[in-house]
């Protein structure tokens, strides 16, 4: 491919999407840049604090409860008082708790610190995509959904990789590090990302909140239904991070074995996630759904037939492409049936399914696999992915691709459209990357972004 071609096509890839996008994009690769809690926690408790690994095994359990915890808290937070506030609390929240967790020596007290943790960490993730459904145009959603969850992987990668050195020369440092980037977040929050909750009309004011209730979302049986098959396609992809490695090591390979196998998912991500959203954006969101739940229950299930390592990594590479396919094309599914002024709750719901499988999951493989053993695991994962499809195939009936977004709740008055977002958001034609002045439409982000080598 051409220098040309290619900047065609990251501009085609990240044009046309508003400035405070980019600033949301960009707090949440900061964020992820200081992920060191959640790679080393595991190996700083057994190996720097000595404690045995079923003590480490409960306190990443209470540090995923945080998250379920907080995911409804959170998204009621973000309907109530606003996206922006909800970030601030959930970034400064996560900040001080890391910092502290740092400093803990008792078990007990290392235990609830990491319980509190995993609530703030977890709680800016409602906000975080409900205001990216406010301030992006429906038709731009997938695209924008894609380019979050590349800086996501992005963030992950290259911070594992220095959290490693990081963690070399003092853990505490890695804990005050990622407290030190969080705390960034929140001033990049503060400084730049303006309140992007749709205002109603006098006539609406102050009965926003009765509505659309967490009830309300509840009865939502299709939505409720996306949030159940959500569920089963995270308890697969858990399985990576749990019982992939024990099935390695029980087969004899080493940790750095499947630190290569795992990576391969990151690389992966980082170099398609952006050319394959391109090619999927404006395809039927059933048909998509629908195969990457099939590519991951089949991924995982050829995982049963690895003997060597390249097998282990083939198998990676078939549920990493329905990951890439499967997260964007999901969370833009996940607003079109969101009413505009129930996106928080709805958003918190959807978090909610994937903290609960980050639970359920490594108890479901450790059992499955003490008891039946690894290869009944994956066979289980290939019907959880055919389970899935089929439910998707069915839920989404009806649904075109093209449909419009979920009406607001029965009784509410109309929601603004989709032009109303924040006063100082700008139009496609108008929209720059954090920090570019206004030029001509030859200077855009994605020139930016060729020449910051994204």
């Amino acid at each position: 491919m051409s220098v040309a071609s290619l900047r065609r096509a990251v501009r085609e890839s990240v044009s046309g999407l508003p400035r405070e996008f980019w600033w949301l994009w960009t707090s949440t690769l900061v964020n992820r840049l200081g992920a060191f809690v959640a790679t080393f926690m595991a190996l700083y408790l057994t190996m720097e604090r000595g404690h045995s690994a079923s003590y480490a095994g409960l306190v990443a359990a209470l540090h995923g409860l945080g998250g379920v915890v907080s995911s409804i808290g959170a998204g009621v937070l973000t309907d109530r008082i606003g996206r922006r506030p909800t970030l601030l609390v959930a970034h400064v929240s996560t900040a001080f708790s890391v910092a502290l967790l740092g400093f803990m020596q008792d078990p007990a007290a290392i235990a609830a610190v990491a319980f509190l943790v995993g609530m703030a960490s977890n709680a800016s993730r409602p906000a975080v995509q409900a205001m990216m459904a406010d301030i992006v145009r429906p038709e731009d959603r997938v695209r924008a959904f894609a380019l979050n969850y590349w800086a996501i992987n992005l963030g992950f990668a290259l911070s594992s990789m220095a959290a490693g050195f990081i963690a070399e020369y003092s853990y505490l440092a890695g804990f005050l590090g990622e407290a030190a980037l969080t705390l960034a977040c929140a001033v990049l929050v503060f400084l730049r990302l303006p309140e992007s909750r749709p205002v109603r009309g006098a006539e609406g004011s102050g009965a926003e909140a009765e509505h659309v209730s967490l009830g309300a979302v509840v009865r939502d049986g299709r939505f409720m239904g996306v949030v159940g098959l959500s569920f089963l396609i995270a308890l697969i992809f858990q399985q990576a991070y749990v019982s992939m490695p024990v099935a390695m090591g029980a087969d004899g390979f080493s940790s750095s074995d499947f630190g290569i196998a795992i990576a391969v998912n990151g690389v992966l991500i980082v170099a398609l996630q952006i050319p394959v959203t391109r090619f999927i954006e404006h395809r039927d969101p059933r048909r998509l759904l629908v195969l990457s739940s099939l590519l991951a229950g089949y991924g995982f299930g050829l995982t049963a037939f690895a003997g060597s390592l390249g097998v282990y990594a083939l198998a990676v590479c078939v549920w990493t492409l329905a990951e890439i396919v499967n997260a964007p094309t999901q969370t833009s599914l996940v607003v079109r049936l969101s009413p505009v002024h129930g996106r928080g709750r709805y958003q918190g719901m959807y978090t909610l399914s994937w903290a609960v499988a980050s639970l359920t999951a490594p108890l479901m493989g450790g059992l499955v696999i003490d008891r039946y053993g690894a290869e009944w695991l994956w066979a289980g994962c290939a019907v959880l992915g055919t389970v899935a499809a089929l439910g998707y195939w069915a839920l989404m009936r009806g649904l075109s691709p093209e449909a419009p977004e979920a009406p607001e709740a029965p009784g509410a008055p109309e929601a603004p459209g989709e032009a109303e977002g924040p006063e100082e958001a700008k139009g496609p034609e108008e929209a720059e990357a954090p920090g570019v002045s206004s030029g001509t439409p030859a200077e855009s982000a994605a020139e930016r972004a060729v020449e910051a080598g994204a």
